[in-house]
């Protein structure tokens, strides 16, 4: 365990639960704030349901399941954060919004209280500035899904105190994650490689080159990935995946980082992927089915 001991997580949904419940897991406290308790409750149940998955597999027992929730606390009132020793903001991908939740958060934590990101590709630093405390403030990137990956993306801003760095590193590593350090640039290490290997696979499609499943198989069989680009894009949400091209191509200002017409296009139509039931695959029946 790390000096840290109550751990805030800031939005209910799937990587904050995702945090929430390895940290439960690992002994700490955890507090789930979001705007409604409908989405606290849901919330929890999908946490419930994971852990109960770790039980049935055998990688946890039942006893350890029940303490993980009895650790796990959730509401819609903001100023049950202000008890928290580090508040993990994990709110969709959109600058706007994380600066906003900052000006309601900051007044409530506690000034010694550690404020972290688990942005996958916004500026740390440009994050920081709009918080009160941006030596107390970095990025810590879990990836998708939290319990299962191993990997964890530590990023500080151009303020943020080795004190800080030092205490994130500790709380990481008592999560038996493994610690990659990135510098603060657009959309850091893991997904700086990997969007862009993703767009192009939708280009790949946009151009005819291959269809759905020919790319997927192609990458599956002949790369050794254990998911094809186009049904990861799919899981991450094409919503996200544009969003972090786009931070990408206006980060860096180069032009082979322009997000696809064709992955536009799915967003524009609402196919955001599996969360919506339909994207480069339709999940809306028994097995998923291409949709081109």
């Amino acid at each position: 365990m790390s000096s840290l001991k109550t751990i805030g997580i800031i939005g209910a949904g799937q990587m904050g639960c995702g945090i929430a419940h390895v940290s439960a897991m690992a002994g700490y406290k955890v507090h789930i704030y979001d705007l409604s308790q409908d989405r606290i409750e849901s919330g929890l149940a999908t946490i419930n349901g994971n852990l109960a998955r770790q039980v049935a597999s055998g990688k946890t027992s039942d006893e350890d399941r029940k303490a993980a929730l009895s650790r796990i606390t959730g509401s819609a009132d903001l100023n049950d954060l202000a008890q928290v020793d580090l508040a993990i903001e994990a709110a969709t991908e959109d600058e706007t919004v994380k600066r906003k939740i900052y000006a309601q958060v900051c007044p409530v934590l506690k000034p010694e209280a550690i404020l972290a990101t688990n942005t996958s590709s916004l500026s740390i630093t440009r994050l920081a500035s709009a918080t009160d405390r941006p030596e107390r403030f970095m990025g810590i990137h879990f990836m998708n899904p939290v319990p299962v990956m191993k990997l964890v993306e530590l990023v500080r801003g151009i303020a943020t105190e080795e004190s800080t760095f030092s205490s994130a590193k500790e709380f990481v590593t008592s999560l038996e994650k493994t610690i990659t350090v990135a510098e603060d640039f657009p959309a850091f290490i893991v997904n700086r490689i990997l969007l862009p290997m993703i767009n192009e696979a939708i280009y790949t499609l946009y151009e005819g080159v291959g269809t759905v499943d020919a790319i997927d198989t192609a990458m599956r069989l002949g790369a050794n990935h254990p998911m094809g680009p186009l049904q990861l894009a799919d899981f991450i949400g094409l919503d996200t995946c544009l969003s972090i091209m786009q931070v990408l191509h206006d980060g860096l200002a180069d032009s082979k980082y322009r997000p696809c017409p064709l992955l536009v296009k799915y967003v524009e139509a609402g196919w955001l992927g599996r969360k919506s039931g339909r994207g480069f695959y339709d999940y809306r029946g028994e097995t998923p089915i291409p949709t081109r």
